[in-house]
């Protein structure tokens, strides 16, 4: 976590105790983008490659996580904390789940996510596949940056 992310973290939390565990990260290609539609209340969900985890040797997030979304630039903008975690296979994720990632239809979804997991998995060498098992997560908006 970078040291913008870790201040923020601290002035929101103040003298209580804060929870252990919180991440900072960017959402997909495009993070200032969503990271304005979970502030607007329209992303309310994300999900990423099973496979992606497994890699980088990274624990599956659980309703314990919090994290710090941070803009293209790498400064906190928001906070979130993980209120359901399902694995789901690619294909059979629902309409009502694409549509609470802010993609705005089903078809945009799946677009968007085949485009971007082919190319994740290229760089590891590995070929996409329609029904590779996703981490769905639903969050919910804890605060945001002013």
């Amino acid at each position: 976590m970078n040291q913008s992310a870790q201040t923020y973290w601290n002035k929101y939390w103040g003298d209580t105790a804060k929870p252990l565990s919180v991440t900072a990260w960017q959402f997909g290609d495009t993070p200032d983008e969503l990271a304005q539609l979970v502030i607007d209340g329209v992303k309310t969900a994300t999900c990423s490659g099973h496979i992606f985890y497994e890699l980088e040797n990274e624990p599956l997030p659980t309703t314990e996580d919090y994290s710090i979304i941070l803009n293209s630039n790498e400064e906190p903008v928001a906070i979130i904390k993980t209120v359901e975690v399902k694995l789901v296979p690619m294909n059979e994720v629902t309409e009502e789940f694409a549509v609470a990632e802010g993609d705005g239809t089903y078809q945009n979804w799946k677009d968007i996510h085949v485009r971007f997991f082919t190319n994740e998995l290229s760089k590891h060498g590995l070929e996409f596949s329609e029904d590779m098992l996703l981490v769905c997560e639903r969050f919910r908006l804890v605060d945001v940056k002013n």
